[in-house]
């Protein structure tokens, strides 16, 4: 009787186990799944996410698109968002656009506001 019973709980064991696997096998597959190879922040964001100026400048001269969105946003929006006044001067210097909307609808100037950048906002009224 013992056996049976011993025999019985690991035939329970092994199918919870099964099921588990299932489910892990399921989910991997749908994180994988959700993943796209656009979902990358593009290396002038990047430069302007950092504050590198000099590569800001590099990109630029390189032929890098000054207006086009990275993950919804644009390098004006990331200067805006974490407050990197001296790249905003670079982008505005080579015409970055300050009315595009992000895919939320905010504009680069709604991103300093929302972050409280001081600095950037002081450049964007400058600019004006």
């Amino acid at each position: 009787m013992k056996k049976v019973i011993a025999f019985l709980f690991c035939l329970g064991m092994f199918s919870i186990a099964s099921a588990n696997v299932d489910n892990i096998k399921n989910s991997n597959s749908y994180t994988i799944n959700s993943i796209s190879a656009n979902d990358e922040i593009s290396s002038l964001c990047k430069a302007v996410i950092k504050g590198d100026v000099d590569e800001v400048r590099s990109l630029l001269a390189t032929g890098a698109e000054l207006n086009e969105k990275s993950l919804g946003l644009t390098p004006a929006m990331y200067a805006a968002r974490y407050n990197k006044a001296e790249v905003m001067k670079v982008l505005l210097l080579n015409g970055a656009n300050l009315n595009i909307k992000s895919d939320q609808g905010y504009t680069a100037k709604d991103y300093a506001k929302q972050s409280n950048a001081k600095d950037v906002l002081d450049v964007i009224k400058q600019d004006s």
